[in-house]
């Protein structure tokens, strides 16, 4: 009888693993990778005056910071190559554990680094190279989290299984904002600013030991195992996915119609929010906070509601849908958070409404890019796309919307256009090259055995 996912045969392993153990395993790691990569985010404000000269201007220094922020998103498909290809080639389950132990070791040093006025230039180069490693293990970490639950899911439930990876990102973000915000008014606003803000960066080691310990029970992904055992994996992943004009065409698709929209709907909809109600509103920080934290925390459930329905009503549908719902809304939304400026309650609910924006674009796309390539060539072939979209396009939000607004000052909200068009795109993009109904492929077949439900299901 074929192993299916949580088969203990399939996995290699010595005992069967349920699925909520996998996924809660899985999930935890890469929650905390979220963490560690947007700590910086959150805190671009405080880096100008540690790490550049004190005669750089705030506007600038924080320019400057949004720019090493984005660096970080622009390397990480060089990481998706590079551990995608690790991926396919010895495993899922050993390559994520090392891109958590180089984000960890990343993150940790950003808290340690020497400031402008006690190295010099130094300061800024090694808070840049450490900021690319983070990129660069965070380019392989999200492909390995999604392909490893999603080869243990049954067919029919994948987005719902895989939509609680997504949940992820955006419970990093609540949970720096937190871990922030109790340092802030611990210490007081002064000392945080002086040498506070390193401590959010220093804990991440014992994050990462935690996390670290818990995926080391972790099994192989039974589908993986599988492929491995009848001789059917790819021995030079790298070649076999960019090697290949049709597959290039699938990346290229699933690139402009799925992940590119996705990641400026993603990143407009939270770190945009957040930098226009601290930068633009000039709100005090605790209310900009707990606005945030408040629109995640009731936002983040609508996840696996849109994972759940994706499973039902197709992938392609609801994406597209947020990305004509962001398209529309966009420049009402934040025109509204601009006149609501003194009202927090409403502030609260307008980006709780951009966050449900969110949900819908990022529940569903795991499974619709695992559905979308064969899985000798999975780990490389999705985190590519997935990378770009959300890496160059996505990441880039924070820093080309300011750049626009500054160089166009007297065009309202001209830098959302940026968004707005790749939204745009996507919904033309997905409706005329994207199937409607990847849901009902069964990923099994290309080992030709039928999933088993995994215990505990």
């Amino acid at each position: 009888m074929a192993n299916g996912p949580g088969s203990a045969a399939a996995s290699g392993g010595g005992g069967t693993q349920s699925l909520p153990f996998i996924i809660s395993a899985s999930s935890v790691g890469t929650l905390i990778e979220w963490y560690d990569f947007y700590l910086y985010g959150i805190l671009a404000a405080f880096f100008g005056q540690h790490f550049l000269p004190p005669e750089v201007k705030f506007a600038d220094s924080f320019l400057y910071s949004l720019g090493v922020f984005w660096l970080g998103f622009v390397v990480r498909p060089i990481g998706a190559v590079i551990f995608g290809h690790l991926g396919d080639l010895i495993g899922r389950k050993y390559t994520f554990m090392l891109t958590l132990v180089l984000m960890g070791a990343a993150t940790f040093l950003v808290g340690c680094l020497p400031e402008y006025s006690v190295v010099g230039w130094l300061a800024p180069v090694l808070l840049v190279a450490l900021r690319l490693i983070q990129g660069l293990a965070l380019g392989g970490e999200y492909g390995g989290a999604a392909t490893y639950i999603a080869e243990h899911a049954p067919d029919g439930k994948r987005g719902f299984y895989t939509s609680w990876i997504q949940t992820t990102a955006t419970m990093g973000i609540v949970f720096a904002l937190v871990v922030i915000l109790a340092f802030r008014i611990g210490m007081g606003d002064q000392a945080f600013t002086d040498y506070g803000w390193r401590f959010p960066f220093l804990i991440s080691a014992i994050l990462v030991l935690l996390s670290g310990y818990i995926r080391l029970k972790l099994q192989e992904s039974p589908l993986f195992a599988k492929l491995k055992q009848q001789g059917k994996t790819s021995s030079n992943p790298v070649v076999d996915s960019f090697g290949s004009g049709k597959n290039w065409g699938y990346i290229l698709i699933a690139l402009f119609g799925a992940t590119a929209p996705e990641g400026v709907v993603w990143y407009t909809g939270q770190f945009y929010a957040l930098a226009y109600m601290s930068a633009v509103l000039k709100l005090p920080y605790t209310e900009v906070y707990l606005i945030l934290i408040f629109a995640l925390l009731f936002g983040a459930p609508f996840f696996l509601v849109f994972g759940w329905l994706s499973d039902r009503l197709g992938r392609r549908n609801i994406m597209a849908l947020g990305f004509l719902l962001a398209v529309i809304t966009y420049i009402p939304a934040f025109q509204a958070l601009k006149d609501n400026a003194d009202n927090p309650v409403i502030l609260a609910l307008i980006v709780f409404y951009l966050v449900i924006l969110v949900t819908m674009v990022y529940g569903p796309i795991a499974a619709f890019l695992v559905e979308f390539f064969p899985a000798r060539i999975r780990y490389s072939s999705l985190s590519l796309p997935y990378h770009i979209g959300n890496g160059v396009f996505g990441g880039g939000v924070p820093f080309l919307v300011t750049l626009l607004g500054r160089m166009f000052a007297g065009t309202p909200f001209v830098g959302l256009y940026y968004p707005i068009a790749v939204a745009a795109l996507g919904v033309v993009v997905s409706f005329s090259a994207i199937p409607g109904q990847t849901q009902t492929r069964k990923i099994w077949d290309e080992v030709g055995g039928q999933p088993h439900h995994a215990p505990g299901e």
